[in-house]
Protein backbone atom coordinates (compact mmCIF):
# COMPACT_ATOMS: atom_id res chain seq x y z
CA UNK A 1 0.00 0.00 0.00
CA UNK A 2 1.58 3.27 -1.12
CA UNK A 3 1.80 6.24 1.21
CA UNK A 4 0.26 9.58 0.23
CA UNK A 5 2.59 12.57 0.72
CA UNK A 6 1.16 15.23 2.96
CA UNK A 7 2.05 18.88 3.47
CA UNK A 8 3.29 20.27 6.77
CA UNK A 9 0.49 20.83 9.25
CA UNK A 10 -0.66 24.40 9.66
CA UNK A 11 0.36 26.33 12.74
CA UNK A 12 -1.92 25.59 15.62
CA UNK A 13 -4.16 28.21 17.13
CA UNK A 14 -2.16 28.31 20.38
CA UNK A 15 1.06 28.96 18.43
CA UNK A 16 -0.57 31.76 16.46
CA UNK A 17 -2.03 33.24 19.62
CA UNK A 18 1.37 33.00 21.27
CA UNK A 19 3.08 34.91 18.46
CA UNK A 20 0.34 37.54 18.51
CA UNK A 21 0.66 37.92 22.27
CA UNK A 22 4.44 38.28 21.98
CA UNK A 23 4.05 40.98 19.33
CA UNK A 24 1.56 42.86 21.49
CA UNK A 25 3.98 42.67 24.40
CA UNK A 26 6.82 44.06 22.28
CA UNK A 27 4.75 47.01 21.09
CA UNK A 28 3.50 47.61 24.64
CA UNK A 29 7.15 47.94 25.69
CA UNK A 30 7.93 50.17 22.73
CA UNK A 31 5.09 52.54 23.52
CA UNK A 32 5.54 52.39 27.32
CA UNK A 33 1.97 51.27 27.89
CA UNK A 34 2.25 51.48 31.68
CA UNK A 35 3.50 55.06 31.50
CA UNK A 36 0.69 55.88 29.09
CA UNK A 37 -1.79 54.63 31.70
CA UNK A 38 -0.73 57.56 33.88
CA UNK A 39 -1.52 59.96 31.03
CA UNK A 40 -4.94 58.35 30.68
CA UNK A 41 -5.59 58.73 34.41
CA UNK A 42 -4.71 62.42 34.46
CA UNK A 43 -6.80 63.08 31.36
CA UNK A 44 -9.77 61.33 32.93
CA UNK A 45 -9.30 63.34 36.13
CA UNK A 46 -9.33 66.58 34.14
CA UNK A 47 -12.50 65.51 32.33
CA UNK A 48 -14.20 64.63 35.61
CA UNK A 49 -13.28 67.95 37.26
CA UNK A 50 -14.54 69.81 34.21
CA UNK A 51 -17.87 67.98 34.21
CA UNK A 52 -20.89 69.52 35.87
CA UNK A 53 -23.61 67.10 36.88
CA UNK A 54 -23.75 63.68 35.30
CA UNK A 55 -20.51 62.50 33.69
CA UNK A 56 -20.71 62.11 29.89
CA UNK A 57 -19.22 58.64 29.55
CA UNK A 58 -19.14 58.75 25.76
CA UNK A 59 -17.24 62.02 25.75
CA UNK A 60 -14.86 60.69 28.39
CA UNK A 61 -14.23 57.57 26.31
CA UNK A 62 -13.34 59.59 23.21
CA UNK A 63 -11.01 61.83 25.18
CA UNK A 64 -9.27 58.92 26.89
CA UNK A 65 -8.98 56.87 23.70
CA UNK A 66 -7.51 59.68 21.64
CA UNK A 67 -5.13 60.78 24.36
CA UNK A 68 -3.94 57.26 25.13
CA UNK A 69 -3.21 56.43 21.47
CA UNK A 70 -1.31 59.68 21.05
CA UNK A 71 0.68 59.01 24.22
CA UNK A 72 1.55 55.52 23.00
CA UNK A 73 2.70 56.96 19.69
CA UNK A 74 4.78 59.70 21.32
CA UNK A 75 6.48 57.20 23.60
CA UNK A 76 7.29 54.97 20.64
CA UNK A 77 8.78 57.88 18.70
CA UNK A 78 10.83 58.78 21.79
CA UNK A 79 12.27 55.27 21.94
CA UNK A 80 12.93 55.31 18.20
CA UNK A 81 14.98 58.50 18.56
CA UNK A 82 16.84 57.24 21.63
CA UNK A 83 17.50 53.66 20.53
CA UNK A 84 21.30 54.07 20.24
CA UNK A 85 21.58 55.67 23.68
CA UNK A 86 19.22 53.13 25.22
CA UNK A 87 21.63 50.41 24.09
CA UNK A 88 24.33 51.88 26.35
CA UNK A 89 22.22 51.89 29.51
CA UNK A 90 21.60 48.87 31.71
CA UNK A 91 18.07 49.99 32.50
CA UNK A 92 17.03 50.29 28.85
CA UNK A 93 19.25 48.00 26.79
CA UNK A 94 16.59 45.26 26.70
CA UNK A 95 13.96 47.52 25.21
CA UNK A 96 12.57 46.30 21.87
CA UNK A 97 14.73 48.49 19.62
CA UNK A 98 18.19 48.15 21.22
CA UNK A 99 17.62 44.43 21.80
CA UNK A 100 16.73 43.94 18.13
CA UNK A 101 13.26 42.51 18.75
CA UNK A 102 11.72 45.05 16.38
CA UNK A 103 13.04 46.89 13.35
CA UNK A 104 13.42 50.71 13.58
CA UNK A 105 11.32 51.32 10.45
CA UNK A 106 8.42 49.31 11.83
CA UNK A 107 8.66 50.97 15.23
CA UNK A 108 8.63 54.43 13.64
CA UNK A 109 5.67 53.63 11.38
CA UNK A 110 3.50 52.14 14.12
CA UNK A 111 4.30 54.97 16.55
CA UNK A 112 3.56 57.68 14.00
CA UNK A 113 0.25 56.05 13.04
CA UNK A 114 -0.78 55.80 16.69
CA UNK A 115 -0.07 59.49 17.27
CA UNK A 116 -1.96 60.53 14.12
CA UNK A 117 -4.95 58.28 14.81
CA UNK A 118 -5.13 59.52 18.39
CA UNK A 119 -5.21 63.12 17.19
CA UNK A 120 -7.88 62.33 14.59
CA UNK A 121 -10.05 60.72 17.27
CA UNK A 122 -9.77 63.82 19.43
CA UNK A 123 -10.74 66.02 16.47
CA UNK A 124 -13.79 63.88 15.73
CA UNK A 125 -14.84 62.99 19.27
CA UNK A 126 -13.99 66.07 21.36
CA UNK A 127 -13.09 69.52 20.03
CA UNK A 128 -10.36 71.49 18.28
CA UNK A 129 -8.90 72.82 21.54
CA UNK A 130 -8.31 69.34 22.92
CA UNK A 131 -6.81 68.14 19.65
CA UNK A 132 -4.56 71.21 19.49
CA UNK A 133 -3.28 70.60 23.00
CA UNK A 134 -2.61 67.01 22.01
CA UNK A 135 -0.51 68.07 19.01
CA UNK A 136 1.41 70.47 21.27
CA UNK A 137 2.07 67.69 23.78
CA UNK A 138 3.39 65.23 21.20
CA UNK A 139 5.53 67.90 19.52
CA UNK A 140 7.06 69.09 22.80
CA UNK A 141 7.80 65.55 23.91
CA UNK A 142 9.31 64.26 20.66
CA UNK A 143 10.87 67.38 19.14
CA UNK A 144 11.92 69.39 22.22
CA UNK A 145 12.18 67.25 25.35
CA UNK A 146 13.83 64.24 23.72
CA UNK A 147 16.75 66.09 22.06
CA UNK A 148 17.11 68.45 25.04
CA UNK A 149 17.91 65.49 27.32
CA UNK A 150 21.40 65.35 25.78
CA UNK A 151 21.99 69.10 26.03
CA UNK A 152 20.64 70.58 29.25
CA UNK A 153 19.29 69.55 32.65
CA UNK A 154 16.43 71.95 31.94
CA UNK A 155 14.92 69.03 30.03
CA UNK A 156 13.30 68.00 33.32
CA UNK A 157 11.24 71.19 33.36
CA UNK A 158 10.24 70.74 29.72
CA UNK A 159 9.25 67.16 30.44
CA UNK A 160 7.17 68.37 33.38
CA UNK A 161 5.34 70.78 31.07
CA UNK A 162 4.60 67.91 28.70
CA UNK A 163 3.22 65.80 31.53
CA UNK A 164 1.11 68.69 32.81
CA UNK A 165 -0.91 69.11 29.60
CA UNK A 166 -3.02 65.87 29.57
CA UNK A 167 -5.27 66.89 32.52
CA UNK A 168 -5.80 70.20 30.73
CA UNK A 169 -6.83 68.21 27.67
CA UNK A 170 -9.38 66.27 29.71
CA UNK A 171 -10.84 69.47 31.11
CA UNK A 172 -10.97 71.03 27.64
CA UNK A 173 -12.70 67.94 26.25
CA UNK A 174 -15.42 68.28 28.89
CA UNK A 175 -15.91 72.04 28.71
CA UNK A 176 -14.42 73.31 25.46
CA UNK A 177 -12.36 75.78 27.48
CA UNK A 178 -9.34 75.90 29.79
CA UNK A 179 -10.70 76.89 33.19
CA UNK A 180 -9.44 77.02 36.76
CA UNK A 181 -9.68 73.27 37.24
CA UNK A 182 -7.46 72.68 34.22
CA UNK A 183 -4.75 75.03 35.50
CA UNK A 184 -4.89 73.57 39.00
CA UNK A 185 -4.48 69.98 37.85
CA UNK A 186 -1.75 70.96 35.43
CA UNK A 187 0.13 72.79 38.19
CA UNK A 188 -0.13 69.72 40.43
CA UNK A 189 1.19 67.47 37.66
CA UNK A 190 4.02 69.88 36.87
CA UNK A 191 5.17 70.13 40.48
CA UNK A 192 4.76 66.40 41.13
CA UNK A 193 6.98 65.41 38.22
CA UNK A 194 10.06 67.21 39.57
CA UNK A 195 10.59 65.13 42.77
CA UNK A 196 9.31 62.06 40.91
CA UNK A 197 11.89 62.34 38.15
CA UNK A 198 14.83 63.77 40.13
CA UNK A 199 14.66 60.92 42.63
CA UNK A 200 14.71 58.46 39.71
CA UNK A 201 17.52 60.35 37.98
CA UNK A 202 19.57 60.18 41.19
CA UNK A 203 19.11 56.42 41.42
CA UNK A 204 20.17 55.92 37.79
CA UNK A 205 22.66 58.77 37.51
CA UNK A 206 25.52 56.53 36.33
CA UNK A 207 23.25 54.88 33.79
CA UNK A 208 22.24 58.28 32.44
CA UNK A 209 25.93 59.19 32.22
CA UNK A 210 26.59 56.11 30.10
CA UNK A 211 23.70 57.06 27.84
CA UNK A 212 25.06 60.57 27.34
CA UNK A 213 22.15 62.36 28.96
CA UNK A 214 22.49 65.66 30.82
CA UNK A 215 20.57 65.36 34.08
CA UNK A 216 20.84 67.54 37.17
CA UNK A 217 22.30 64.80 39.43
CA UNK A 218 25.23 64.39 37.00
CA UNK A 219 26.22 68.03 37.45
CA UNK A 220 25.50 67.87 41.19
CA UNK A 221 27.41 64.83 42.50
CA UNK A 222 26.77 65.52 46.19
CA UNK A 223 23.04 66.02 45.57
CA UNK A 224 22.79 69.36 47.34
CA UNK A 225 21.03 71.25 44.55
CA UNK A 226 19.08 68.20 43.35
CA UNK A 227 17.51 67.57 46.72
CA UNK A 228 16.87 71.24 47.47
CA UNK A 229 14.85 71.39 44.26
CA UNK A 230 13.08 68.14 45.20
CA UNK A 231 12.04 69.57 48.56
CA UNK A 232 10.91 72.86 47.01
CA UNK A 233 8.54 71.24 44.54
CA UNK A 234 7.23 68.76 47.10
CA UNK A 235 6.41 71.71 49.34
CA UNK A 236 4.62 73.43 46.45
CA UNK A 237 2.32 70.42 46.17
CA UNK A 238 0.74 71.18 49.56
CA UNK A 239 -0.95 74.49 48.62
CA UNK A 240 -1.57 73.27 45.08
CA UNK A 241 -3.53 70.36 46.50
CA UNK A 242 -5.76 72.86 48.29
CA UNK A 243 -6.32 75.07 45.24
CA UNK A 244 -9.27 73.02 43.99
CA UNK A 245 -11.11 73.77 47.23
CA UNK A 246 -10.36 77.48 46.95
CA UNK A 247 -11.65 77.41 43.36
CA UNK A 248 -14.90 75.81 44.52
CA UNK A 249 -14.33 72.53 42.71
CA UNK A 250 -14.00 70.30 45.77
CA UNK A 251 -14.92 70.33 49.45
CA UNK A 252 -13.32 69.82 52.85
CA UNK A 253 -12.59 66.15 52.24
CA UNK A 254 -10.00 67.09 49.64
CA UNK A 255 -8.51 69.65 52.03
CA UNK A 256 -7.84 67.02 54.68
CA UNK A 257 -6.58 64.51 52.16
CA UNK A 258 -4.33 66.98 50.35
CA UNK A 259 -2.73 68.12 53.59
CA UNK A 260 -2.15 64.54 54.72
CA UNK A 261 -0.74 63.29 51.43
CA UNK A 262 1.26 66.42 50.69
CA UNK A 263 2.66 66.62 54.21
CA UNK A 264 3.79 62.98 54.20
CA UNK A 265 5.42 63.31 50.79
CA UNK A 266 7.16 66.53 51.83
CA UNK A 267 8.60 64.84 54.93
CA UNK A 268 10.10 62.09 52.80
CA UNK A 269 11.83 64.66 50.61
CA UNK A 270 13.23 66.33 53.74
CA UNK A 271 14.75 62.99 54.76
CA UNK A 272 16.24 62.66 51.30
CA UNK A 273 17.79 66.11 51.50
CA UNK A 274 19.26 65.34 54.91
CA UNK A 275 20.69 61.88 54.17
CA UNK A 276 21.21 62.05 50.39
CA UNK A 277 21.10 58.27 50.02
CA UNK A 278 19.80 55.90 47.39
CA UNK A 279 17.40 54.32 49.86
CA UNK A 280 15.78 57.67 50.61
CA UNK A 281 15.62 58.50 46.88
CA UNK A 282 13.88 55.21 46.20
CA UNK A 283 11.37 55.97 48.95
CA UNK A 284 10.57 59.35 47.42
CA UNK A 285 10.16 57.81 43.97
CA UNK A 286 7.85 55.06 45.23
CA UNK A 287 5.90 57.53 47.37
CA UNK A 288 5.36 59.71 44.29
CA UNK A 289 3.72 56.74 42.57
CA UNK A 290 1.31 56.42 45.50
CA UNK A 291 0.72 60.14 46.05
CA UNK A 292 -0.56 61.09 42.61
CA UNK A 293 -3.32 58.49 42.04
CA UNK A 294 -4.54 58.95 45.61
CA UNK A 295 -4.71 62.72 45.24
CA UNK A 296 -6.41 62.57 41.85
CA UNK A 297 -8.91 60.00 43.08
CA UNK A 298 -9.65 62.14 46.11
CA UNK A 299 -10.20 65.30 44.06
CA UNK A 300 -12.45 63.54 41.56
CA UNK A 301 -14.51 61.80 44.25
CA UNK A 302 -14.93 64.99 46.27
CA UNK A 303 -15.96 66.92 43.15
CA UNK A 304 -18.54 64.28 42.28
CA UNK A 305 -20.07 64.50 45.76
CA UNK A 306 -20.63 68.25 45.59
Amino acid sequence: MSSVPTSAPPASAPQTAGRFGAAVGIYAELTKARLSALVVATTAAGYALGSAGRLDLAGLAWAVLGTSLSALGANGLNQWLERARDARMERTRERPLPSGRIEPAGAFAVSLVLALVGTAILVAGTNALTAGLNVLTVALYVLVYTPLKTRSSLCTLVGAIVGAIPPMMGYAAATGTIGAGAWILSAVLFAWQIPHFLSLAWLYREDYRRGGYVMLPLADPNGRITFEVTVLYALALVPLGLASFLAGLTGWVSVAGSLTLGGAFFMLTLQLRRRRGDREARRVFLASLVYLPLLLGLLVADHALR
